[in-house]
């Protein structure tokens, strides 16, 4: 039995069972081995070469690159644009979750278990094999369709699943931002896949879950793209990403 909600706001509200809409999953995707979350900020003058990796990285559908913008360096003399407190967060409790507390920009974490410097390409590299003798990543597909102003998500069931939780992000494959002041003055920096919002689907204890959300409840302020991520434990305590999806909703 499929459990189906539908998401008229930005909180989810159960209606019931809804069927998915027929339609071709996003061509680009393919079982992905690699989620990358930079932690980047704006005011940060290491931070445009890892920016600029990030977009390189993107040339590969096994990659989910994705672009955090964190709030912690506005202090410097320019507020990040992109930011959002929720990012600065997440990162301070992957730290607390790895146990090395460590928190910097440009910082990327691999598949929600491992870190290392994000405009480091050898580090990222040996990352993501470390992050597969760490857990046991991205081992869940994810299955999203764009059909009929939908886009609906499929979480498959699996026997013993650890369980998690499911978020939605509305993502901007592609911003570029003029900087005025602070450490990267008079730059235009392209930042690639910007997370903009995080939005709970809800919670997968190893049963086939599936939702729907309407497209004009996440298709806003140069919206395009839509990342989904199963992740055990929560927001408080992330744990490894054992599924994704990046999916383009054009």
């Amino acid at each position: 039995m499929t459990t189906s909600r539908v998401l008229f706001s930005l909180i989810a509200t159960a209606v019931g069972f809804v069927a998915l809409p027929s339609a071709k999953a996003d061509p680009r995707a393919v079982e992905p081995r690699a989620v990358i979350e930079l932690f980047t900020s704006q005011g940060c003058s290491s931070c445009p070469a890892a920016d600029k990796l990030l977009s390189e990285l993107q040339s590969d559908p096994s990659v989910i690159p994705l672009s955090l913008a964190i709030d912690y360096w506005d202090y410097l003399g320019w507020k990040d644009t992109l930011a959002l407190p929720g990012h600065t967060n997440r990162q301070r409790a992957y730290s607390q979750m790895r146990g090395d507390r460590e928190i910097y920009t440009p910082q990327a974490v691999i598949n929600g278990v491992v870190q290392a410097i994000g405009s480091d390409r050898t580090q990222i590299e040996s990352a993501v094999t470390q992050s597969y003798n760490t857990a046991s990543p991205l081992s869940v597909p994810v299955k999203v369709t764009v059909a009929d102003e939908r886009v609906s998500v499929t979480i498959p069931a699996r026997d013993e699943a650890p369980g998690g939780e499911i978020w939605l992000c509305p993502v901007s494959a592609q911003i570029s931002v003029g900087i005025a002041r602070g450490e990267n003055r008079g730059r235009t920096i392209t930042y690639t896949n910007v997370v903009r919002r995080w939005i709970k689907l809800g919670t997968w204890s190893g049963k086939r879950e599936t939702f729907t959300v309407p497209v004009d409840a996440i298709k806003f302020e140069g919206v395009d793209t839509v990342a989904v991520i199963l992740q055990n434990g929560n927001s408080l305590q992330p744990g490894a990403i054992i599924g994704a999806s990046l999916t383009s909703l054009n």
